[in-house]
């Protein structure tokens, strides 16, 4: 076992560690503040949003016995 090759690679995950751990408070701290349309690797990640009326909300007609005067 040659430890200057082990504590080179531990070096380097500690680098790829401190990078994600960076990004990741970036975004942390950008959420909320930001306008506009996010971008495309982040949109990915998010649940699609639904547009218009949930099911069953539809406007109701009043009946004959029912309707309101």
């Amino acid at each position: 076992m040659d430890v200057s090759k082990i504590l080179a690679e531990l070096q380097e995950e500690r680098a790829q560690i401190e990078e994600a751990i960076l990004s990741l408070e970036k975004l942390a701290r950008g959420r909320g503040t930001r306008r506009g349309r996010p971008p495309a690797w982040l949109a990915e990640a998010e649940a699609p949003k639904r547009r218009g009326r949930p099911p069953g909300s539809k406007n109701k007609t009043a009946t004959a016995g029912t309707a309101v005067a």
